[in-house]
């Protein structure tokens, strides 16, 4: 079968137009996304009583569903991954994506309890569907000789993403807070709705990518790919794995904390499948495969301590920073399109820093880039213990004095260079490593691993009430640095796993 990235692709400055048709596809659907995350927690702890109403939850339990929320969008990348991969292929499972999230977003904007939870519902089986596999769409698009022009695409795709987000907070964040908090979910609604319409009429510049791939091994070498489930109970290692995660599911479940016990059980089935994953390739496929889980583990921790933004630190805007800008009180929600802003200013410059450092032939691989990441991102929670100190309270825990909002500003700006450093390599160091017939249920697995440093990032951020803002931001800070160049320590034997990947287009030049 003849590999479809071969063919002549019409390019636009450089890269196939298909590029732009997801690029506008994921810009839309970033806006939906981001701008309904721009709001969510505020609308939950809004008091009831107001002009715009929301529904009065206290800090801990808006945090915690947003916690809840944010990981099972990412987690059910993996079951979109293998449904993907299996059944549909990448093309058409972004397309019922789309509109499992239209009609997730609309329903949001009905002001009913039922409506609140049916939307929640839908948005994250859209995005399950649409966001592993628009992503692998985009390496798709370059042949396994151009790594580099691959990396740049990713980039712009980036670009792409950021340019909704801080779209979305600014607009959909104003209307929520200033005129109705169904009205800024709605709107979230119309944008994606336009991210559909232009994906189907950009159908024709993507027929050749993202199409289910054809498994044309013999029936041996096919071996579990077969049936994934069933395979599981095949293997020593996959069952072993599976009863372990299983068994550390019922110990939590017994101790009193069922919800996380349960997820820990679901968990187990994403193991056994990662498991037979790995089973199913050669020597050098597998190393590929560990040193790809492996990095999972830097997403947990980069993503469990980004994601503070959607959570405490969006909540920490509205109650404890000074937003009055002159006459104007700035909304508590546009913060949550800073980092978006900064990653459209400094995305070029970062990316040709590191080019620049490559030429100078100084270590640029893909894991050193994403450790740089953690450390310089982590770095930004320094700004915010300082603002925690700035806060004042009376004998009755009510703020008497605000922090500033430059401590803010400056922290997403740690963060942004931090996740521009990380976050566009991961993604293209997944489609470097994984073999073409898993790539979507790898890039799924990358995208559970986003998920369920989100659900960390809840847990930090519930946690804030008992151990005060300052121990956690102080916390996360110290855990980032040492982390990071714990990663930058042991660099050599990962990179080893990888069989130069990463060089192969030096290779072939």
């Amino acid at each position: 079968m003849a590999n479809p990235v071969t063919l002549k692709q019409k390019e636009l400055f450089g890269h196939p137009i298909g590029l732009y048709i997801l690029f506008l596809t994921e810009m839309w659907e970033r806006f939906s996304y981001y701008g309904m995350r721009a709001i969510l927690v505020l609308y939950l702890v809004a008091e009831t009583a107001t002009n715009n109403p929301g529904l009065g939850w206290t800090n801990d339990n808006a945090i915690a569903l947003y916690g809840w929320y944010t990981m099972f969008v990412y987690v059910m990348s993996i079951p979109g991954g293998i449904i993907a991969d299996k059944i549909l292929g990448q093309r058409k499972s972004v397309f019922v994506g789309g509109l499992l999230l239209v009609a997730g977003h609309s329903v949001l904007a009905i002001e009913q309890m039922w409506a609140f939870y049916t939307g929640l519902i839908l948005i994250v089986l859209g995005v399950g569907m649409l966001k592993p596999n628009i992503s692998t769409m985009v390496g798709g698009l370059y042949p396994k000789n151009e790594q580099n022009k691959r990396d740049v695409g990713f980039y712009i795709f980036y670009m792409g993403i950021n340019l909704g987000a801080a779209a979305a907070a600014l607009i959909v964040g104003y209307v929520g807070e200033n005129i109705g908090w169904h009205y800024g979910f709605g709107l979230a609604g119309i944008g994606m709705a336009l991210g559909q319409v232009i994906y189907i009429i950009g159908q024709r510049h993507l027929k050749h990518v993202g199409n289910l791939v054809i498994d044309d091994r013999d029936e041996d070498e096919k071996g579990d790919s077969k049936n994934l489930l069933t395979a599981i109970f095949k293997h020593t290692n996959s069952i072993i794995g599976f009863a372990i995660t299983v068994t550390l599911g019922l110990i939590i479940w017994f101790g009193g904390s069922w919800s996380y016990g349960l997820l820990v059980i679901g968990l187990a089935f994403a193991v056994g499948v990662g498991i037979v994953v790995y089973n199913d390739g050669n020597k050098v496929e597998k190393d590929r495969i560990l040193v790809t889980y492996l990095s999972f583990l830097i997403i947990i921790i980069f993503w469990g301590s980004f994601e503070q933004a959607g959570g405490l630190l969006n909540v920490y805007a509205k109650q404890k920073t000074d937003l009055s800008l002159g006459l104007f009180d700035v909304p508590a929600s546009w913060f949550q399109s800073v980092n978006a802003i900064f990653i459209l200013v400094f995305a070029t410059i970062v990316a040709s820093f590191w080019v620049w450092w490559k030429n100078r032939k100084k270590e640029s691989s893909s894991l050193f880039k994403m450790a740089i990441g953690v450390i310089i991102m982590g770095w930004g929670f320094f700004f915010m213990s300082i603002a925690s100190q700035e806060v004042g309270y009376n004998a009755a825990g009510e703020v008497t004095a605000k922090s500033g909002m430059q401590w803010l500003v400056l922290a997403y700006l740690f963060h942004t260079l931090g996740e521009l450093c990380a976050s566009p390599v991961a993604l293209s160091f997944i489609t470097k490593l994984a073999p073409e017939r898993w790539m979507a249920f790898m890039m799924g697995a990358y995208f559970a691993a986003t998920g369920l440093g989100n659900k960390v990032a809840g847990l930090l951020g519930e946690s804030a009430s008992e151990f005060g803002e300052f121990t956690i931001f102080t916390g996360i800070a110290v855990f980032c640095t040492i982390f990071g160049f714990l990663v930058i320590a042991i660099l050599k034997p990962l990179k080893r796993l990888t069989h130069g990947a990463e060089e192969l287009e030096s290779a072939v030049k």
